[in-house]
Formats: structure tokens, sequence, C-alpha cells
């Protein structure tokens, strides 16, 4: 068939030619299905590629004034003002100063308290929901009755919470509240460019010691309307958590998953070796925990919890950023033998123990990050730091404020303490929600102490040293082995792992000191062990035949101005590296960690800018770091 075909430009219209339709069809005419396209040798390289090629930046466990322990002291931005800020606005931060980030974040998860979520707002705007109920007017009244009435209703509160005595029943005020968040959510969300995620936090702190969870939702309004934050109030059991995530699931055939936070805060419960309700752990149990629980937060504002150097005392970097006084509330204090069931290192070395002893490992998990700011900025670089609370936002006062009281001076945690952390990277396709959370369930996610070093790493059996600098380094990655979050099994008679690993540093930010695979085992006595590796060092220094390289990397800051230089350390570091010590016979989980140059702390940055003392009580300098999610090898 021969059609005609014409353009009309400014007015006049121009015969173009006589043509056969199929030369101006349109995309989606010519559209060629993937599965035929996959049956034909084709040109372009990329045409099939469905592999996850891109990363993504951002924020899983953010506060804003709809939390109460954020709105009630002081923080005054609301959900809207977090989604601005988190895609590259300029905003005013709630002690009036502007703030912006170096660069948009790809995506950002908005996770309020579910316990009393929106009474701040809701007192402030004398809302008659709140006031139609008689427990909501109390509060009210107590709270704009000036501060011995406002302290009485803080006691109230944190009562509630140690008690699990919700007094506001089966008020409208949490429906009330969620449903505007859903959909406040919602139209921040622009799927390709900037993904708003729904969650909120599961605040579980039996004894005051750290059980919480942040739930991250896949779906939006439609299907998260369906349903309300579980709280502490409904349980304190982790186990009926994940009974909520069932039944959501169920219930809207969406999906959901929980990030466990702050073990090191939980006095040895979170990585425990039985139940809540104090049962031997079974093999349901730990499918059901890898099932509703794929990632963990290991590092943000309240300490990072990667490792400790009484439990790795061969790691020279182990001691970074530790809390590790007490509990979350300053009341009981830490013991030793606590340590090894708070920290991801040996909750992971740990659930191959338990692997093997109940025929799945509950403790399988991958390695994210966050800042948990209850400022609603989602802030984590050291020269950009707004603070954990709205009192901590920059002050030349902001450093010797109680962010954990105690009533022993040792138990205290001061604000100046406070970590300038963390992000979380995926690896997908593109920036939407679907994407996003299926990079967390497979556990494709590296977490970053707050720069954006960008991490890759790929485990197989037959690389070549060659390919890690080979262009086609992903494509040869996934085709032949398995990335972050994988499992190798079956290893080849002769053959030992071997990985690619590339980091780029934070194009904004310091240059790479190190590149380092810990790898924790467990052998034929069933006694664990770790190692560290030095697989790929900057600035020509060598790495000894025990695989780790002495020289440190240098230090260029300079303390008193708060700066430092890239005169030191790389820009890009690769590096092939097969295990030396493999037996295939024994359980094993391998990571990378990277390691950026030393960098002055924001305690620092605020010294040179408002010209006050340097605290103490923290270093001068840092090394930001990213660390992957494993790879297990499972005989």
């Amino acid at each position: 068939m021969v059609t005609f075909r014409s353009l009309t430009i400014t007015g006049s219209l121009l015969l173009l030619t006589l043509s056969a339709s199929p030369v101006f069809a349109s995309p989606q005419e010519m559209a060629v299905a993937p599965k035929d396209l996959a049956k034909e040798k084709v040109y372009s390289p990329f045409a099939n590629r469905a592999y996850p090629d891109r990363v993504f930046w951002g924020d899983t466990h953010l506060h804003t004034n709809l939390s109460p322990d954020a709105g009630l002291v002081g923080t005054t931005l609301n959900v809207s003002d977090a989604y601005r800020f988190a895609r590259g606005e300029t905003i005013v931060a709630n002690t009036g100063q502007p703030v912006q980030l170096v660069r948009p974040l790809d995506f950002l998860v908005i996770t309020d308290h579910a316990e009393y979520i929106g009474l701040a707002p809701m007192i402030r705007d004398s809302n008659p929901i709140l006031l139609s109920d008689p427990h909501g007017k109390w509060l009210h009244e107590r709270f704009t009755a000036g501060p011995d009435g406002k302290m009485e209703a803080f006691r109230s509160i944190l009562d509630d919470a140690v008690t699990g005595n919700n007094q506001l029943g089966k008020s409208e005020m949490v429906p009330s509240i969620w449903r505007n968040f859903v959909e406040t959510a919602d139209s921040y969300n622009q799927p390709g460019h900037f993904t708003a995620m729904i969650g909120f936090e599961w605040t579980s702190s039996p004894s005051g010691n750290n059980l919480h969870r942040v739930v991250v939702f896949r779906d939006g309004a439609e299907k998260t309307g369906q349903v309300l934050p579980f709280s502490l109030f409904d349980s304190q059991d982790p186990q009926d958590l994940w009974k909520y995530l069932a039944g959501y699931e169920k219930k809207t055939g969406g999906r959901a998953l929980a990030i466990p936070h702050n073990g090191n805060l939980s006095n040895g419960i979170m990585f425990a070796e039985k139940t809540f309700s104090n049962k031997k752990l079974s093999r349901a149990y730990a499918e059901a925990r890898m099932r509703w629980e794929p990632i963990i937060e290991v590092t943000q504002i309240k300490g990072d919890g990667e490792a400790h150097p009484l439990l790795s005392t061969e790691d020279e970097f182990a001691d970074y950023e530790n809390w590790d006084a007490a509990n979350i509330d300053g009341s009981q204090p830490k013991k030793d033998w606590m340590l090894k069931h708070e920290y991801a290192r040996p909750a992971l070395k740990l659930g191959l123990m338990l692997g093997k002893q109940l025929g799945a490992n509950p403790y399988k998990f991958g390695l994210s990050a966050a800042t948990d700011s209850h400022t609603g900025l989602a802030t984590s670089r050291e020269e950009n730091y707004f603070g954990k609370y709205a009192k901590t936002e920059p002050s030349p006062k902001r450093h010797n404020h109680e962010v954990i009281p105690a009533d022993d001076p040792k138990l205290k945690i001061m604000s100046s303490q406070e970590v300038a952390s963390g992000l979380t990277a995926v690896w997908a396709r593109e920036n939407t929600r679907d994407a996003i959370f299926d990079a967390m369930q497979r556990k494709e996610v590296y977490a970053s102490t707050g720069t954006r070093l960008t991490v890759r790493v790929f485990a197989g059996w037959d690389f070549k040293a060659d390919e890690v600098v080979r262009p086609d380094f992903i494509a040869q990655g996934y085709r032949r082995g398995v990335p972050m979050g994988g499992d190798l099994r079956k290893a080849p008679k002769g053959k030992a792992p071997s990985f690619m690993v590339r980091s780029l540093r934070d194009p904004d930010g310091a240059n790479l000191d190190r590149i380092q695979i810990v790898k924790g085992w467990l052998d034929a006595k069933g006694k664990t062990h770790e190692r560290i590796y030095d697989v790929a060092v900057s600035d020509d220094r060598k790495i000894g035949s025990d695989g780790r390289a002495r020289d440190p990397v240098g230090n260029t800051v300079d303390v008193e101005k708060a700066t430092y230089t890239n005169t030191i350390g790389a820009a890009f570091l690769t590096s092939h590296w097969t295990d030396p010590n493999f037996d295939p016979k024994q359980h094993a989980f391998y990571y990378v960690r990277v390691l950026e140059i030393p960098t002055p702390r924001w305690t620092t940055y605020d010294a040179a800018f408002f010209g006050i003392e340097r605290p103490k009580n923290v270093p001068a300098t840092l090394q930001d770091r990213a660390y992957t999610s494993p790879i297990w090898y499972t005989p």
C-alpha cells in the first residue's frame, strides 16, 4: 500500500514524498517484542540488556514533624518539606537556616513513628479529631499549658511507650494522618526522576533495648491506604510485625519488608539466639526473618554497626563511630557478651553457625544505611550535617546536648557523638518504587556512611584478572557470576571463588584509600572466623603476603581550617582477587569495604566555621566508607 505523507511548516504545506507506510511507521508500530529480538543477532549490544546497570541513592529512614519525638521538640518541617529537600530544593531548616543537598537524592522513605503519629501538628492546629478524644484533649491542654504541663504530657507519652498502653485507643487521629501521608507521598512520586516510597517506623524498645524496624512498602496510596501502621501498642514482638506484613500482602496484593536498625543499642537482643518470647530458634523462624527482613541498617546517626574492636581485634578500622555504652534509653550499661549479638559482622558469622544447625540462616542479610534524622532533612555529609534533632542543627552550642540521657555519666551520649551518616545505594534498572524495592529484596544494595562512592562486586569461579577492567565487566559479572546479595554454590573441583571489584570516588568528595574484602567462615568444628584482605590500595603501596597493606594512606587534613586535599589516594580502584584460603566444605560470606582517605569530621567543620573549641570526646578526622551486601558460599 502506498500513501501520501505531509508535514505543515510555518503555515505552508510541504509534500514530502510518496513512500511505503513502514518507513513512516510510529515507534509503537515498528516495535519488536523482546522475545523476538532475543532470537536474532542485533547490532546494538545494549538492546537486550536487562540487568541492573544504574546506582540510585536514597535515605530509607527519615522523620518529620509527624513523629512525636520530632514535632514535639522543635521540628516544624513536614512531609512535603522533606520530599522537596530530598529532590534538591533549598529549604529553610527548623532553626531558620537555608540548607540544600550537594546533589538531589534519587529516592526517599519517610518513616515517621507509628506510635502517636501526627500528634504534634494536631496539637499545634488544635485539630478537632484530636480534641474529640478525651486523652487527646488532655494532651492538647497539657502541651499548651506551659513548661510544667508539657513535661507532664511528655512523661505520659514515654510511659505509654514503656507499658505499651495506647491511651488514644481507637481515635480517628491515625487514620486521618495516614491517609494524608500516603496521598502526599503519591503526589511527590515521579517514576524515573524521584521516588517517594511509603513507610513508617515500628518502635519496639522492651526494657529500653532497641528492636526498632522501619517498614518499607513497594506500593502507593491505593494499597497502603488500606491498612494502618503497626505500632508497639499492637505488639513489641518482631514476629507479630511479620504477621502484619503478611496480612498486608494478603489483603492488598502488595509487597512490604522491614529493616532493623541500631542493633548496637539493643543490649544483645537484636541478633539473639532465641526468639523475643525466649524460645529456641527454628528453621521456620529463620526463613520468616529473611523473608521479611532481607537487609539491615548498618550505619546511621546513632552509631556505626558494622564491627566492634573488641570482637575484631585484627581490624584497625573496626573502631569507627561506635556507640557502645548502653541501650537506647541509657537505662542499662553494655556488657561485652552483648556485642556479638549487636553488630553486623558477628551476626553474619552467627548466621553461618545457626544456618548449619537449623537448615536456614536467620541472619543472611544485606547492608543498607540511613540518617534517622528527626529534622525532615536527609543530610549525611560531614560538611553539611544538620543534626538528629532541631536542637542539634548547626549552632556554636550544638555539641553539648544529651541525646541519650542517663543517671550514670558513663552511659550518656552527647550530641557531639552524633554520626553524619548514612545513605543506601541500590543497583537497579530504573528509579521507580518497584525497581528500588526489588533491589532491596534481593539485597543488591550497599551502605555508605554518608558520601556517594560507587562500589560494584561480582563473585564467580572463572573470572580472569583482566576482566575487571573490560568495558563489559558488568555483563560478564552477571553472566558468569553473582552480584552483592547473591549465592555461590557447588564449587567446581579445584576452584576457589574469584571476585571482581570496582570502586569510584564520590565526584564531590574524597579520594579512595583502599578496597577490602571481609571474609567470615565456619570451620569443621562449628567455630566461626573472620579475616580481612586488602585487595586494592592507592599510591603504589604494597600488599604483603598476609593480604594486608600496613602502610596508612596518609592524612592531608588541616584540622584548624577543616580542609583536606585529594593529593593522596585514588579516584578509581579495581581488584581481581581469588580467595587463597578457600575450603569448599566451609560455609562462608564475603563483603566489600571501601575506605576513603581521611577528611574532617563534622564537629571539626563546626569548630572552624563557628570559631569554637573542637570537642575532645570525638576524633578530628575520620574515613568515610561503604559496605556492600555480602555474597555467600554455601556447600
